[in-house]
């Protein structure tokens, strides 16, 4: 049960408080800095990123060790790099925030430690917030933020999820991926193409120079009936339509190529945007929330674009330097779940990090 006040369509007037928000999930070392005022949503007063795709890309992949290790290079000299973009001392921060999960074990055990360290030290108290909470609800930093209620379509390389979001921790689940994610399916089919780690990004871009329409691949779950979703066997699709085109799949400048990475693009868009305007229709909402990495992609943007406007639907969408991990979402949860009175930031300095953890139980849990 929700507590009283919890989840409002509207900020409590708080104090004003600074909320730092530390992300270390993966292979992004974000740090933030928002402020809470008497009136309106938190903003965002500073935020530093540092990617290390570079360091992977080697490995083709995250490798977790390695992720873990730059974290701790990174995370304080992005601090003092935020603290003084922001004109502040770390002694005006009131509040620590810090991904809690879900991600990477030891990449989150970094931010956790370092927010729990950095806040034991300055007598303040922390707040561990959920990854795709800070996804779901970072549209709210952008010029145009959303009002509750609303439809999410969370899209990343790890989750593919559409939930109704009555409030602040109030989301029910609609329909999840039984398998790969969309970011996944991007990332997977761009290096059966031969394209470099990330890969989804670099498919995007191939894809604006081929036919969306010159292979057909399937559409898992399309007519399903539900609003879960399926990409293992896309992927799969993908890998067979490599093996018959031959060295072309892998060829730069190929047509073959970039034709594949269009349609493999177009049958994970399609996918998405179906699923979502049904979630619309079937709640009677009039409002869609689009948030994660994948979320960045231009024709998924354009298509939702064209459904919304048709179906006057209003769709939001975070700033495109922010649909990837990020301080500045994590800040943001931190900051709404105690402007809404969902959450009460505790001087407790525990590293419980949650590497597997269900977005649809935080209200249960975080209560």
């Amino acid at each position: 049960m929700s507590k009283p006040g919890v989840g409002t369509h509207a900020p409590r007037k708080l104090p004003v408080m600074r909320i730092l928000g530390i992300e270390s999930s993966c292979d992004e070392t974000g740090v933030a800095l928002v402020e809470t005022g008497d009136t309106g949503w938190p903003r965002l007063l500073a935020h530093a990123l540092h990617s290390q795709i570079e360091m992977h890309q080697a490995y083709g992949g995250v490798v977790p060790e390695l992720a873990s290790r730059d974290h701790i290079r990174r995370a304080l000299p992005l601090t003092r790099e935020v603290m003084a973009r922001a004109g502040h001392a770390l002694a005006d921060v009131d509040v620590v925030a810090y991904t809690r999960g879900p991600g990477l074990a030891g990449a989150l055990l970094v931010g956790s430690g370092v927010a729990c360290a950095l806040a034991a030290a300055l007598g303040k108290p922390v707040i561990g917030i959920h990854h795709l909470e800070g996804h779901l609800l970072s549209p709210f930093l952008s010029e145009d933020p959303p009002e509750f209620p609303f439809i999410a379509l969370l899209v990343s390389g790890g989750h593919t999820q559409l939930m109704r979001v009555d409030g602040v921790g109030r989301y029910e689940l609609l329909g999840e991926t039984i398998d790969d994610a969309a970011g996944e399916a991007f990332d997977k089919s761009a290096k059966l193409m031969g394209l470099p780690y990330p890969g989804g990004p670099g498919l995007s871009r191939l894809a604006e120079q081929g036919n969306p329409t010159a292979y057909k691949l399937p559409r898992p779950l399309l007519h399903s009936g539900d609003l879960d979703f399926s990409f293992a066997g896309l992927k799969t699709a993908v890998l067979t339509q490599c093996k018959k085109i031959g060295e072309a799949a892998h060829t730069e400048g190929a047509p073959e190529r970039a034709d594949l990475a269009a349609s493999t693009q177009a049958a994970i868009v399609e996918v998405l945007t179906r699923k979502a305007m049904t979630a619309l229709k079937e709640t009677g909402l009039k409002r869609l929330v689009v948030a994660g990495g994948v979320g960045a992609n231009r024709e998924l943007r354009r298509q939702l674009n064209a459904l919304c406007d048709k179906d006057r639907v209003r769709v939001h969408y975070p700033e495109l330097h922010l649909c990837t991990d990020n301080g500045a979402m994590i800040a943001m949860a931190a900051a709404m779940r105690l402007q809404s009175g969902m959450q009460v930031a505790e001087p407790r300095y525990s590293f419980d990090v949650k590497p597997r953890w269900p977005l649809q139980d935080i209200a249960h849990e975080l209560a």
